[in-house]
């Protein structure tokens, strides 16, 4: 009665893996890395809604929501203004892709 389990590599991309297109999982997975950026600031900087409102003028709800892990109401511009705002620089480069079509990917330090 055992039954057999199929295992599929992941592509590295789990929205890729869901069924997403190709480009909107790249969207998807964009928006991901921003907004655990994002968490992970408010994290390490111990933020209260009230002290982010405070110290950095970012709205208490958006605070509760990232941090209960509500990240899909948020669009890539608004996770990089989040960013921004926690005193973060960013930089958007371009670059030649050696495959047929480019790719998106988030590079923190």
């Amino acid at each position: 009665m055992s039954e057999e389990i199929k295992i599929k590599k992941s592509s590295g991309n789990v929205f890729l893996d869901m069924g997403f297109s190709e480009e909107e999982a790249e969207g998807e997975q964009l928006r991901s890395y921003l907004a655990y950026h994002v968490y992970s600031l408010f994290e390490e900087l111990k933020l209260t809604p009230t002290k982010a409102k405070t110290h950095f003028g970012i709205d208490a709800d958006d605070v509760s929501r990232i941090q209960e892990g509500d990240f899909h109401l948020f669009t890539v511009p608004q996770l990089l203004l989040l960013l921004k705002r926690l005193n973060r620089n960013i930089e958007i480069r371009i670059t030649p892709s050696d495959e047929k079509v480019g790719h998106l990917q988030v590079v923190s330090t």
